[in-house]
């Protein structure tokens, strides 16, 4: 490899390695909405220049999670209803089509593994496992994608819901609120089992329809930290 291009290679990883840490940090609310975020303490925490430093923050731009603005602080991106609701819109009528094309196809196999990955959640509840829970949340809609041959879909359905899950984090505990997903997951996979389409998708809309007035309660409640795009 060439010096250039060990350079090349070294300054990616860099921006990978504080794109990945920022993530974390404003998904998991360590970094709170309107955090102003300084570019020169992020290159001295890495050790790297200021380049790779607002590499990262194009690329987290791009995914919705910072705000940055010329000649003033980049800070964390403040929620938007707007944007929730939209991004709310868009995942409901992408999971529903998943959820009628699981129902038409769904086999011995694909029951199989919706029964598997909701034993799981059981375990995770169980166990107390409230953080493992997120990824198998997660792992359960991939597997009706999956079933209905649109694993595509997925990729929708998990980047819309990362918008809410981190605004998620302000409202109910993840141990008040399992119980009644993995309900709403067991309704759901009984229904694809049954090829009953219709009420599939009834059991998947009423499931994202909890989050209605948890979310109403979120923006009274913490009003700081949401922009005012009325």
């Amino acid at each position: 490899m060439t010096k250039t291009a060990s350079l090349t290679a070294s300054r990616r990883n860099s921006v990978d390695d504080i794109v990945d840490h920022l993530y974390r940090e404003i998904t998991s609310l360590r970094l709170l909405p309107g955090t102003r975020i300084s570019e020169t303490d992020i290159a001295s925490q890495f050790g790297v220049s200021r380049q790779p430093v607002r590499d990262a923050f194009r690329r987290l731009e791009t995914m919705d999670l910072i705000l940055v603005r010329p000649k003033k602080a980049t800070e964390v991106k403040k929620f938007s209803m707007r944007a929730i609701e939209k991004s709310r819109f868009v995942r409901a009528a992408v999971e529903a089509a998943a959820l009628r094309k699981a129902a038409e196809l769904c086999d011995k196999a694909g029951g199989f593994e919706l029964d598997s990955r909701i034993a799981l959640q059981h375990k995770a509840l169980a166990n107390e496992d409230y953080s493992g829970f997120g990824a198998l949340d997660y792992a359960f809609h991939k597997a009706i994608c999956e079933i209905g041959q649109v694993p595509f879909a997925f990729d929708i359905i998990k980047e819309e819901k990362e918008k809410v899950d981190r605004l998620c984090i302000l409202g109910l505990s993840k141990e008040r609120r399992m119980p009644q997903l993995i309900q709403d997951h067991e309704d759901i996979a009984a229904a694809i089992k049954a090829h009953d389409a219709e009420a599939a998708v009834a059991a998947g809309m009423r499931h994202l329809s909890r989050l209605d007035e948890t979310i109403a309660a979120i923006q009274i409640n913490s009003a700081a930290y949401f922009t005012d795009d009325s």
